[in-house]
């Protein structure tokens, strides 16, 4: 990998215990299901007119909320996917969802 090409521009240090941070961020810790404030709504911007149902404000890893995503998909039998930090589900599946979410622990879950 082309791992100096992010050094160029760093000054030497000749400090032994020197370790140099590409800024990479780390990811959030996942909070506990009751502590999330999920928001569940119908969605049709950017898909070409068809329907789908989102699920937004999930804080935590990208493994858990992928594994949400799933768990919701399954739990609706349709498809969809994880982007950005939202679990869009195909069709309009709001109460599904919500119910499935609190379900799972997920009190302060808000069909908007």
């Amino acid at each position: 990998m082309a791992d100096w090409k992010e050094r160029l521009g760093m000054v030497y240090s000749t400090n032994p215990d020197f370790t140099y941070d590409c800024g990479e961020e780390q990811e959030a810790e996942t909070l506990a299901p009751e502590k999330q404030n999920l928001r569940v709504w119908r969605d049709t911007k950017g898909r070409a007119g068809k329907v789908a149902t989102v699920v937004k404000g999930f804080v935590g890893s990208t493994d858990d909320l992928q594994s949400l995503g799933r768990a919701l998909k399954q739990g609706c039998g349709v498809g969809g996917s994880v982007k950005e930090g939202e679990i869009i589900i195909q069709g309009d599946h709001r109460d599904r969802v919500a119910t499935l979410l609190i379900q799972k622990g997920y009190s302060r879950t808000k069909k908007v």
